[in-house]
C-alpha cells in the first residue's frame, strides 16, 4: 500500500513536467533558423549590383534614341529655307540745312519688313556655308520743311542683298537646335525711286548705289518632322550707304526644309 501511494506521487509530479516538455518541442522545431548576418552580407551587393545593371541599359537606350534622333533630323546635306523679316533702318542722312533747321536733322529710323531666302550645304551636322538673298521695304518718314518743299511725305524705299558665309550648330537637340551665322556681301539700295523729279539728297535719303553688307544672327530652329522645322533668328545687319554705317536690329522667321543624307 505505501509503494502504490510513492508510485501515484511520482506519476503525479512527473504528468506536468512531461507535458510540458512535449509541449515546447513542436513549436521550437517549427521556428525558422535565425538569419546568418555573413549571407545577407554577401547578398546585398549582388542585388545592388543588378539594380545598376538594369539602370544602366536603361541610360543606354535612351542615350541611343536621342542620338539616332539627332541624326535623323541633323544629317542632311542641304536646308533651303524661305520667310519674312523685319529691321530697323536708319533710311538717310537727314534733312539739309533750312532757314526752319540751321543744321541737318537726322531722319528717324524706319521700319522696313523684309524676304528672304537661302540654301546652306553642311558638312556635316553641324558645320555648313550658306548662301542668302533678302529684299528690305519701306516709307520712311519726312520732316514738314521737307514735305512743304517737295510734296513728298512718306517716299516708298528699297534694298536688296547678296550674302554667304559659315553656319555653326553650337546646340542640338532632337527637337530643337541653336545656330550661329556671319555673312557678308554686296547691298543695292534704291532711296529714289518714289521722289519724281526730287533727288534723295533733297530730301535727306541716302543716293542710290551698291555697298558691303554684313550679317550676324544667332538662329533657333524647332523640328516639326526630321526634315521640316520653324526657324526664328535675331540679326545685326550692317550697311555703308552714302559712305556712312547703318547699324541696324531686326530677325527673321520661316521654315526650313532639309533633303540629302550626308552618309
Amino acid at each position: 500500500m505505501y509503494s502504490f501511494r510513492r508510485l501515484a506521487l511520482l506519476l503525479a509530479l512527473g504528468l506536468p513536467a512531461i507535458t510540458v516538455a512535449l509541449a515546447q518541442s513542436p513549436s521550437s522545431s517549427s521556428n525558422p533558423a535565425a538569419p546568418d548576418p555573413t549571407q545577407t552580407q554577401a547578398q546585398q551587393p549582388a542585388q545592388t549590383q543588378g539594380q545598376i545593371s538594369v539602370q544602366a541599359r536603361i541610360r543606354a537606350r535612351r542615350a541611343q534614341r536621342r542620338a539616332a534622333a539627332i541624326v535623323a533630323a541633323y544629317d542632311h546635306r542641304y536646308d533651303v529655307y524661305v520667310g519674312g523679316g523685319y529691321l530697323r533702318f536708319q533710311p538717310g542722312p537727314g534733312a539739309p540745312a533750312s532757314v526752319e533747321f540751321p543744321t541737318r536733322t537726322a531722319l528717324q529710323r524706319v521700319n522696313l519688313y523684309s524676304w528672304n531666302t537661302g540654301v546652306t550645304r553642311y558638312r556635316d551636322e553641324r558645320l555648313g556655308v550658306t548662301v542668302e538673298g533678302r529684299g528690305y521695304y519701306g516709307s520712311p518718314y519726312l520732316y514738314p520743311q521737307i514735305t512743304t518743299n517737295s510734296g513728298i511725305t512718306k517716299p516708298a524705299i528699297s534694298t536688296y542683298s547678296a550674302l554667304a558665309g559659315p553656319t555653326y550648330r553650337f546646340y542640338l537637340q532632337p527637337k530643337y537646335s541653336v545656330a550661329g551665322r556671319v555673312m557678308g556681301g554686296f547691298s543695292h539700295g534704291n532711296f529714289s525711286g518714289d521722289l519724281g523729279t526730287h533727288t534723295p539728297k533733297s530730301v535727306g535719303l541716302y543716293p542710290d548705289g551698291n555697298t558691303f553688307a554684313i550679317n550676324a544672327s544667332v538662329i533657333g530652329e524647332y523640328n516639326i518632322t526630321p526634315k521640316v522645322a520653324l526657324r526664328v533668328a535675331p540679326e545685326y545687319f550692317g550697311t555703308g550707304f552714302g559712305s556712312s554705317m547703318q547699324n541696324s536690329l531686326g530677325f527673321n522667321a520661316g521654315i526650313v526644309c532639309r533633303f540629302g543624307k550626308q552618309k
